[in-house]
């Protein structure tokens, strides 16, 4: 399986201060002259587009926080070969913003939501908010992307007992909503270690409360989730199961963040820098030549087990 699908994150900063993510207090934010620039990335999507990637989602830290991210999805849409271009968000600036990034071409929409309760939100994010990301959900519905998802840590004693909650909405709206279990990426999500909620458990809670899920076959977007529908529902139920079911196997996936390091894998160190060839003024073949090397060193990670690591979220993403 080629590489297929990069994921790149824009900034390092966030308006959220999440329970399993990097701690804001923990260390202050890159410099400014060490981001990429808009036509960097969009020159260094544009050399993975023609390695062979068709899918490109946009992560942070928080992108929509992101200065004039809107021209960068239409920049980004404008690459030729590109089938894809997707985004994930906390949704607290999203309904002020759905309408102008459908508008420059952005296709499908993901929203991390852990809760639908006011006090629950300020202890998982640190911050109220949970009435904005709610009119982004609204707002993304009627901008008219392709999919919206939601996506759904669910964390023992904290929030599980909202697992029958969010699964309802996928009977109420037509949103793909998706449990993703727990992962000790770095060292404040392994001090949540006991928090695991296994896929297993949410789906006995859901089929308890509203009916049997019947497995439907993933679509292309859909990753490593396993989908499911309810009954008479609108949308879609999946489920992503990092700690009790193992598919770095067909992983397709590289990941580049705000700087310009390159990832072959969510738990390996970065392997290549595109940063310094952008602007040490490399031609088209030479950026060509460092994506086959990058492609090269994928192969080789996908014959690892993945374990535990000390990840900088707020500068990789997900």
């Amino acid at each position: 399986m080629g590489v297929e699908y990069l994921r790149i994150s824009l900034t390092d900063r966030c308006n959220l201060n999440c329970v399993y993510c990097t701690p804001l207090e923990k260390h202050g934010y890159l410099p400014h002259e060490e981001l990429l620039r808009h036509e960097e990335i969009a020159r260094a999507a544009a050399a993975f587009v023609r390695g062979g990637v068709t899918k490109i989602r946009l992560t942070g830290g928080e992108p929509l926080i992101r200065k004039d991210v809107v021209e960068l999805v239409r920049m980004l849409k404008a690459i030729p070969g590109l089938k894809e271009l997707a985004l994930t968000t906390n949704g607290i600036r999203l309904a002020e913003l759905a309408k102008d990034l459908r508008a420059a071409g952005l296709d499908r929409v993901n929203i991390s939501l852990d809760t639908l309760k006011e006090k629950t939100f300020k202890e998982i994010t640190g911050f109220p908010g949970l009435d904005k990301v709610l009119a982004g959900i609204d707002a993304s519905l009627k901008a008219g992307f392709s999919q919206v998802k939601l996506n759904v840590v669910i964390m023992r004693s904290i929030n599980d007992a909202e697992v029958e909650d969010f699964a309802r909405l996928s009977i109420e709206r037509p949103l793909a909503v998706r449990f993703i279990e727990l992962f000790p990426a770095n060292d404040r999500a392994t001090k949540l270690f006991n928090a695991h909620f296994p896929t297993a458990e949410a789906k006995k809670r859901i089929e308890a409360a509203l009916g049997p899920l019947e497995q439907v076959q993933a679509g292309h977007s859909d990753g490593p989730a396993r989908v499911y529908k309810l009954r008479g529902a609108k949308g879609q139920i999946g489920f992503i199961s990092g700690r009790s079911d193992y598919f770095c196997l067909s992983c397709n996936r590289v990941r580049m963040d705000c700087t310009g390091k390159v990832y072959p894998c969510l738990f390996s160190p970065a392997t290549h820098n595109l940063r310094d060839l952008l602007r040490g003024g490399a031609g088209d073949a030479a950026l060509a030549d460092y994506i086959k090397k990058i492609f090269l060193v994928k192969s080789n990670y996908r014959k690892d087990s993945p374990t535990a690591g000390h990840i900088e979220m707020s500068s990789l993403g997900g």
